[in-house]
């Protein structure tokens, strides 16, 4: 792609997250969701690809209906009540509307259907991007508008997706299959909790992308779509194959990894509330996740290739800019859990 048109696309995506996140009036906030939408779908779709061209028709229709539906809500809550300020959301129905729309939009269950198609016709870093940055204009407006939002739909989503996206992907063979996946059961995570303690939300989300990242990165860099391909990789490279252990350990929730730490203060902040019975439920929902994450770690390091590899494995690679962010978001996923009480201060 021109070197022009993508920095244009990539400021026009950083640009319409920017507007979601300052906007306070729902047609400034719809229209940087648009223009957000609308920057992605090339970067999506220049592969030329068949199955990137049907992942983009997807997106862009999936989205479309989010989007639409927003808007709806939006404007019944003027209709309603006289105000297009976010905050001033007093009907029930609206507020009802704009949870499905952005959970559509996330990809919560049950409207998540679309991530794990989509994602896996995307290389991955396009898939990066859709996984990580994409989240954070709905999520700014979730945090906004958490305390008027109904709390019960809030936790039944959050369950069904922790339970749902460990569930399907146990038996995936395709890696973008299962971080759509991975993705659903950490989104189930910081959507329950939300109503409680927005900070906790805040805090799992920023794990989750620096986690994902790390995790992307790394496939990016072994050059692995499939779970046979990374069997390989312990051969070609030992230090990048210990490195994605950790990372897969840290993202399912494993001490005295980083991951661990987001699901224990949330899982102590539910027991607080006296929610023990929606703690208990995504505590064990957390094992189906846990097993694929297993599955993946005995793929990488205790699986040898089936074919003999005559080349000598590599300790050291190249010194790029993507192996310096490579480096500070495995480093990040590894060694954070010390640092818990300056993090919650932090995000308090």
């Amino acid at each position: 792609m021109n070197p022009l048109v993508l920095s244009l696309l990539l400021l026009s995506l950083g640009l319409g997250t920017t507007i979601t996140f300052m906007g306070s009036h729902w047609l400034l906030i719809w229209m940087g969701l648009e223009i957000n939408t609308l920057a992605i779908i090339p970067l999506m779709i220049h592969q030329q690809h068949p199955r990137a061209v049907e992942a983009t028709t997807k997106y862009f229709l999936t989205q479309a209906t989010a989007s639409a539906l927003l808007l709806f809500a939006g404007t019944t809550n003027a209709w309603t009540t006289g105000q297009w300020n976010i905050t001033d959301m007093l009907s029930p129905t609206s507020a009802t509307l704009i949870t499905l729309a952005l959970a559509l939009k996330i990809g919560l269950v049950p409207m998540h259907f679309w991530l794990p198609e989509v994602l896996q016709g995307l290389n991955l870093t396009t898939g990066l991007i859709l996984s990580t940055w994409q989240k954070l204009a709905p999520f700014a407006i979730l945090f906004q508008l958490y305390p008027l939002l109904n709390p019960d739909i809030l936790m039944a989503l959050g369950i069904a997706s922790v339970i749902i996206g460990g569930w399907n992907g146990l038996n995936q063979t395709q890696l973008r299959k299962i971080l759509a996946y991975s993705s659903i059961a950490h989104l189930g995570w910081m959507i329950t909790i939300l109503h409680f303690a927005p900070n906790l939300a805040l805090l799992n989300l920023t794990l989750y992308i620096i986690m994902t990242t790390s995790l992307f990165l790394l496939f990016n860099t072994l050059n692995s779509t499939k779970i046979n391909s990374i069997s390989m990789s312990a051969t070609k490279s030992p230090l990048l194959s210990l490195l994605s252990l950790t990372t897969l350990l840290s993202l399912g929730g494993l001490p005295p990894l980083s991951g661990f730490m987001p699901k224990w203060l949330i899982l102590q902040e539910m027991t607080k509330q006296d929610l023990l019975i929606p703690a208990t439920i995504m505590a064990l929902a957390t094992l189906l996740s846990l097993f694929f994450y297993l599955r993946l770690c005995y793929m990488v390091t205790l699986t040898l290739s089936p074919a003999p590899i005559f080349s000598l494995s590599s300790w050291q690679t190249k010194t790029t800019q993507m192996n310096i962010l490579l480096t500070i978001t495995t480093t990040l996923s590894i060694l954070l859990l010390p640092l818990t009480p300056t993090l919650l201060m932090l995000f308090a």
